[in-house]
């Protein structure tokens, strides 16, 4: 058995997981404007509810720039006093068994990879489209991170008057107005300019699968994030962008798929102890 753990600003789920499936699961919401060692002491207090002596390893996806090797949280995204963190060594101490800390985009990917959609495939590329866009890269069956884990930043890529993220994530929607939550209930409801406005996105978004069959010409890409609720309101017009993308045997060879399993990240998490 294994702890798999995802950390945001908004919240930390943790759950015990063997053979890619939570037998039992935590929820508590980040105490994001408080110090490190606050947050950190919060953290200690969650597994601490749910260790047991069974466990050998926890795996920790945190949203932000990660040092793998050493497990150092760099930069974590909406968590202000998490810059330079030495997680992996706190941990390891506090509990005396391996930690591992990687990307949350990584363990998305390696959730799907082990668990999920990606499991018949050996190179696939994770998107969640979510506040922002995130992306996992699988080569060969192995995860790849880059130099200091920041391979696959795609949705920083310039795109239009911006870059991808203010497109294919809630940004878009704010840019609008409104947000995904509204627009997809407004959209079921018949809103016609909602329903058109998912239509954009889904256009957006073929334009980012298009950036990534040219960069790195996947077997599958594997869509999630909350954004992936109003799926069936833009795939429409995402497959029909991704249809003009130059060359047609890529086209047709490429499996663009939505994540299904809940909970992918706790499990990719978990997937790190090795």
């Amino acid at each position: 058995m294994r702890i798999g753990i995802d950390i945001d600003g908004t919240s930390m789920r943790l759950g015990i997981v063997d053979g890619g499936l939570i037998y039992r699961k935590l929820v508590a919401p980040t105490k994001a404007d408080e110090s490190q060692d606050a947050i950190i002491g919060q953290l200690i207090e969650q597994i601490n509810q749910i260790i047991n002596s069974n466990i050998r390893g926890i795996g920790i996806g945190v949203s932000g720039i990660v040092k793998t090797d050493k497990g150092i949280v760099q930069n974590a995204i909406n968590i202000p006093s998490w810059q330079k963190v030495p997680l992996k060594d706190i941990l390891q101490k506090e509990f005396g068994m391996p930690v591992f800390v990687n990307n949350d985009s990584n363990c998305f990917a390696f959730g799907e990879r082990y668990y999920g959609e990606g499991t018949t495939y050996r190179d696939i590329v994770c998107v969640t489209l979510s506040i922002g866009v995130g992306t996992g890269i699988i080569i060969n069956n192995e995860l790849y991170i880059g130099n200091n884990t920041g391979a696959g930043e795609i949705g920083s890529l310039p795109y239009l008057h911006s870059d991808f993220e203010r497109y294919c994530g809630q940004k878009f929607f704010v840019k609008n107005n409104t947000t995904a939550k509204e627009a997809y209930e407004l959209a079921l409801q018949g809103d016609l300019a909602m329903l058109a406005l998912w239509n954009e996105l889904g256009g957006h978004i073929g334009e980012l699968i298009k950036t990534i069959l040219f960069t790195y010409d996947p077997q599958a890409i594997i869509l999630g994030g909350d954004i992936t609720t109003g799926y069936d309101l833009f795939a429409e017009s995402m497959f029909e962008s991704v249809s003009r993308f130059p060359f047609a045997e890529t086209v047709d060879r490429i499996k663009i798929l939505r994540s299904k399993k809940e909970e992918i990240n706790l499990l990719g998490a978990a997937a790190l102890v090795v």
